[in-house]
C-alpha cells in the first residue's frame, strides 16, 4: 500500500541545518494500522507531509499502490493523492464559509469521482451519516464543536474513497471523551472499509489502538 525508502529532508535555518529525516524508510500494507510517535520537534508532521505527497523529500522515494509520488509530474501527484489518500490533520482546516456538507464535498471537487455534484453532495451526506452528524449537514462549521469538526474532517478524507489515511495528531486539540469518540469512529471505519492508516500521535493509549507502533528518532524510523 505504502512505501517510503531512504526518506532525507533538511531545513535551512538563518543560523543553521536541520536535519530531520536521515533515511527513514517505512512500509505499510492494506488495512494495517500504524501509530508513529517520537519526542516533539522530531519531524512527524514533516514525515507525515512527504508520505502524502504534500513535501518533497530531499532524497528518498514515497510509493502509494506502486506509483512513485516524487518521479511523476506534480499533475499525476496531485491526482494519485487525491484519489488514494485522504488527510485528516490536528486543526481540522475547515473552511469557515462553506458549510458541513459543503466542506465533507471539497476533495470530490477535484474531479477524482468523475460523478455529478448531485452525487457528491448524496456522497457527503452519507458519510456525514456514518459520523453521526446527519443533523449538522447545513451548519457552518463555527457552530460545531471540536469533536463534531474532528468527524466532520474525517467524513471529508473519506470522500474520494482513499485506500490510505494519514492523520496527524486528530485528537490533539480534543479532551479524552471527545476524543475517544472520534477515534472509535475512525478504527471503525478503518477496519469496515480495509483502510490503511498512519496516525502521529504523542499518546500512548492511541498508539496502542494500532496494530504496529514505529518512533521517529533521530531521522530514522524505528520499531517499537
Amino acid at each position: 500500500m505504502l512505501e517510503a525508502i531512504d526518506l532525507h529532508k533538511t531545513y535551512v535555518l538563518p543560523h543553521k541545518k536541520v536535519d530531520v529525516l536521515k533515511g527513514a524508510s517505512f512500509k505499510v500494507e492494506k488495512g494495517e494500522r500504524v501509530a508513529i510517535i517520537g519526542r516533539s520537534g522530531a519531524g512527524k508532521s514533516t514525515l507525515l507531509h512527504v508520505l502524502g505527497g504534500l513535501d518533497r523529500p530531499d532524497s528518498g522515494r514515497v510509493c502509494v499502490e506502486g506509483c512513485s509520488l516524487y518521479d511523476v509530474s506534480q499533475r499525476v501527484r496531485t491526482s494519485v493523492r487525491a484519489a488514494k489518500i485522504g488527510f485528516v490533520f490536528q486543526s481540522y482546516h475547515l473552511l469557515p464559509e462553506m458549510d458541513v456538507t459543503e466542506n465533507v464535498m471539497l476533495p470530490a471537487m477535484t474531479g477524482v469521482l468523475r460523478v455529478s455534484r448531485a452525487q457528491m453532495r448524496q456522497r457527503a451526506l452519507t458519510l456525514l451519516d456514518q459520523v453521526g452528524l446527519a443533523d449538522r449537514a447545513t451548519h457552518m462549521p463555527l457552530e460545531l464543536s471540536g469533536g463534531e469538526q474532528q468527524r466532520v474532517a474525517l467524513a471529508r478524507a473519506l470522500i474520494n474513497e482513499p485506500a490510505l489515511i494519514l492523520a496527524d495528531e486528530p485528537t490533539g486539540n480534543l479532551d479524552r471523551g471527545t476524543g475517544s469518540q472520534g477515534l472509535e469512529i475512525l478504527f471503525g471505519l478503518s477496519r469496515t472499509r480495509e483502510l490503511a492508516l498512519v496516525m502521529v500521535t504523542h499518546a500512548p493509549e492511541t498508539a496502542a489502538l494500532c496494530d504496529r507502533v514505529v518512533a521517529l528518532s533521530d531521522g530514522l524510523l524505528v520499531a517499537q
